[in-house]
């Protein structure tokens, strides 16, 4: 019985150590991945003089094989969030508006190549400005797009979860005449949160030719105490607002306790507008305000059934 078992652990412990060398080599397998870099150029454009810039495509982390890639220019932040303010971080390649003439200019020093495993690959693009370029923003994306299985470079590994395509944000301004207006449109801090982390939101509308970084400040102090126990303003949270456009944004205090009153302010700036709202926040659990309800309620109640029987016996035994 002994040996029986102790074949049995024996043979436990080799399919374990076994499943974890094969998971290994998967996940090995499955962290192969192509990326672009830098993921966004900030550029100054001249009217009537050209822009040299270099990408580079990595093959990078335990990859094993050569990767082809194709590279295209697109356009980027014509689709639109849940709320129907436009997204700057989406990739479109078939439409373009004013803010993506950019696509025309660009010129890429090839279209295809391959890099081997841990290596990178620098792709030269210029970008030549027309003198009559209107001035303000322009936008537009080098995009890269995994081709290696699509030209017939399949293997026998196991299937593999792989992003297909990546993008590199060019995020331009042409020199001239341009105009740097915003404003705050929503600020909002709650009155009160059902636990977990606190979270405000706002809305900013850049109404400039050119795009910013709004800027987002989160503080948090007891309601007993002026104290701030929570404060992102020596690094704002920030996002890119491009022009004629608005963008949607929300800041959280993710240490927020369960039951709690704190003062809770939010500073949002855009430009020159520059917004700042702050609420008594009460934290409490959804199940600790029925609660609460309940015992008020309940109080209210009692307190009647008493006053009505007091009211009884003064008046002798009836209403």
């Amino acid at each position: 019985m002994k040996k029986i078992i102790a074949k049995f652990i024996w043979v436990a412990v080799f399919s374990l150590v076994f499943w974890a060398n094969v998971s290994a080599d998967n996940k090995t397998e499955m962290d192969v991945v192509m990326t672009i870099s830098p993921s966004k150029h900030y550029i100054v454009l001249t009217p009537g003089e050209t822009y040299k810039g270099v990408i580079t495509v990595n093959n990078t982390l335990n990859s094993k094989r050569d990767l082809k890639y194709s590279l295209s220019i697109g356009s980027f932040g014509l689709d639109t969030n849940e709320r129907g303010e436009a997204d700057y971080n989406s990739v479109d390649i078939s439409t373009v508006t004013q803010r993506n003439q950019m696509m025309d200019w660009i010129k890429l020093e090839k279209t295809t190549g391959m890099v081997s495993p841990n290596t990178a690959d620098r792709i030269a693009y210029t970008i030549t400005v027309p003198e009559t370029a209107a001035a303000g923003g322009q936008y537009a994306s080098i995009i890269v797009r995994d081709i290696t299985e699509e030209d017939g470079e399949q293997d026998n590994r196991a299937t593999i979860q792989s992003v297909v395509q990546f993008a590199s944000l060019l995020i331009a301004e042409v020199s001239g005449d341009t105009t740097e207006v915003g404003s705050v449109v929503e600020n909002t801090v709650p009155m009160i949160s059902f636990g977990g982390p606190v979270i405000v939101s706002s809305k900013v509308k850049n109404e400039g030719n050119v795009h910013t970084d709004a800027k987002y400040i989160l503080e948090v102090s007891p309601f007993f105490s002026g104290e701030v126990i929570y404060s992102n303003e020596e690094e704002p949270a920030s996002s890119l607002v491009l022009p004629e456009s608005e963008k949607y944004n929300t800041l959280s205090w993710d240490e927020a306790p369960t039951v709690g009153i704190f003062k809770v302010r939010q500073t949002v700036s855009i430009f020159d507008d520059v917004s700042t709202v702050e609420r008594i926040v009460i934290i409490c659990p959804l199940w600790l305000l029925f609660v609460i309800i309940f015992g008020v309620v309940g109080g209210v109640v009692w307190m009647i059934v008493k006053w009505r029987e007091r009211a009884k016996i003064l008046n002798g035994g009836s209403y």
